[in-house]
């Protein structure tokens, strides 16, 4: 099969590879996938760069999120699966080998059917960023008639949270880094959004939510902890993904006496039937809501140049390889 590697970390132009590889036999349990479409998130990049770290594998076929058409699965797995058009998530997680490539396998519980009409580009947008974010927006309970503010709501994860929220029935309110980026939190389903930049910030976002914030759903905790004190409600909680700095300072006392829940989110680590409710209730929302994402393609040979516009933050939306082909396409959010 052809595929993409790296061999040691470093920047993109210079370490990733592109050739030919032996294709992968599914094991018990596994199933294969000929890749149509391999997602990148911004923590493969991440993973590829790390400067200093020792590689976790000797060699990374990067890349978590993918999909495609089963064509083939080890013992165990019933034979029927083989042509089944799927999503695939956790394919680089804690393993070597992800969809960067014209084959992967993966346990068959992480390949997930795709809805009808639901394209391969759009299918391979869905894994980490919507399990991320269906755990931030579900792990504590329903959402139905809460107030949700969801920072960062033009990103991946983002942009899922704010569609899944409002799917599930919450009002949504949405932070964004740019002016430009409005357009896609509202596009996601956010009823009002806010822009880091304007001023009086905190008071527009009380003014929106006169009895605070029910939910926060967080990518910058570091940067934003003072804001979410002075707009969270009473007994509300604050799921955060990410923060800029490892070791954020915490308004204590503030949150304390709002009773304040911080649900920190891993998505590698999430527990299986976590995982397993996210895929089900993401391909619910996917057969009834059109998917919020601008995607750009790129072709395999074209990976390091893929990953450098993640790097960069070069174009919106999201950016997806095609293991074959060499068009690259800006496809909207069109199926």
């Amino acid at each position: 099969m052809k595929a993409a590697w790296y061999d040691r970390r470093g920047a993109a132009a210079e370490v990733l590879l592109v050739g030919q590889m032996d294709d992968p036999i599914p094991g018990p349990g596994d199933v294969r996938i000929r890749v149509r479409a391999s997602g990148i998130n911004p923590g493969e990049t991440g993973k590829r760069s790390g400067a200093g770290a020792a590689m976790p594998f000797p060699r990374v076929i990067p890349h978590s999120d993918g999909a495609g058409v089963i064509d083939a699965v080890g013992p165990s797995v019933p034979q029927n699966r083989v042509g089944e058009r799927v999503w695939c998530f956790g394919a680089q997680s804690y393993r070597p080998f992800g969809t960067a490539a014209e084959l992967v396998v993966v346990p068959a519980w992480q390949a997930v059917p795709i809805p009808a009409g639901v394209s391969f580009e759009q299918g391979a947008c869905l894994g980490i960023p919507g399990i991320t974010a269906h755990r931030a927006v579900f792990a504590d309970g329903l959402v139905t008639d809460q107030t949700l503010l969801v920072v960062g709501a033009a990103g991946a994860v983002g942009s899922m949270a704010t569609a899944l929220a409002r799917w599930g029935g919450a009002r949504v309110l949405a932070l964004v880094r740019h002016e430009r980026d409005t357009d896609l939190a509202r596009k996601a389903g956010a009823e009002q959004v806010f822009v880091a930049t304007h001023p009086d910030l905190t008071s527009r976002i009380r003014a929106a939510a006169p009895d605070g914030v029910n939910r926060i759903i967080d990518v910058a905790f570091a940067t934003y902890a003072q804001l979410y004190a002075d707009i969270i409600a009473q007994g509300g909680t604050i799921a955060s993904y990410s923060s800029s700095h490892p070791t954020p300072p915490i308004p204590f006392w503030p949150l304390l006496f709002l009773n304040t829940t911080i649900r920190l989110l891993g998505s590698d680590d999430f527990q299986p039937d976590a995982k397993r409710q996210a895929a089900e209730d993401i391909n619910s929302w996917l057969r009834q809501v059109r998917p919020p994402f601008d995607i750009t393609t790129f072709p395999l040979d074209e990976i390091a140049t893929a990953h450098e516009t993640v790097e960069r933050r070069a174009t919106r939306g999201r950016i997806v390889l095609i293991p074959k082909g060499d068009d690259r396409r800006s496809l909207g959010s069109s199926f």
